[in-house]
């Protein structure tokens, strides 16, 4: 009899202690499913902001390329200061003020042309100042005030606007006497000046 009350005792002690187990083990899984479920929340919540930070990135790149590929199409053809565009816009007074707009800036791009060509300096005062090369130069009518128009047309044939495309030469059919000039092609007439090459 004992033995039964031993095993009867024993019984009631495993019930006591798995009634009472039962309840921590749930607690303590509830507690570890509420951590997962918080770290599961928190990685979304990262992931998120990383895939926003990746596609803020990525715009700002597609945004910067863009900028890029404008600034390339619009490549300053010549590094030159504040003086220099300023001795452009000068020259392009001197030799074209009666001219419409698009006549400045196609003067202000044959200069522009004559710095690349391997005929000529490659400076732009090397070119202005070359013996002969403008007329303007020559009896510094190039010196007068300068006009607006005339800024805005060396600032743009500095972007790459050329409607001589590619002319090296320009004169005044009306007053040009060189049999040498008359030898060039003309390409364009812009105003009262034509272009050649």
């Amino acid at each position: 009899m004992f033995n039964l009350k031993k095993s009867v005792a024993a019984m009631l002690i495993l019930v006591i202690l798995s009634i009472s187990v039962v309840p921590l083990t749930g607690v303590k899984r509830q507690a570890n499913l509420a951590k997962k479920q918080e770290q599961q929340q928190v990685a979304k919540v990262i992931e998120k902001e990383q895939k926003q930070n990746v596609h803020e990135n990525e715009i700002k790149t597609e945004a910067i390329k863009e900028r890029v590929k404008s600034q390339q199409s619009q490549v300053s053809r010549g590094n030159l200061n504040r003086h220099e565009v300023t001795l452009l816009a000068m020259v392009v007074e001197g030799e074209a003020a009666d001219e419409p707009y698009q006549g400045k800036v196609a003067v202000a791009a044959v200069i522009m042309n004559r710095m690349e060509d391997q005929q000529f300096p490659d400076t732009l005062s090397g070119v202005v100042y070359e013996d002969w090369a403008f007329e303007s130069v020559m009896n510094n009518q190039y010196k007068r005030p300068l006009s607006q128009e005339s800024i805005n047309a060396a600032q743009a044939a500095l972007r790459g606007e050329d409607p001589t495309n590619g002319a090296l030469y320009f004169w005044n059919p009306a007053t040009a006497k060189s049999k040498w000039v008359w030898s060039r092609t003309v390409t364009h007439q812009i105003g009262r000046h034509v272009f050649a090459k």
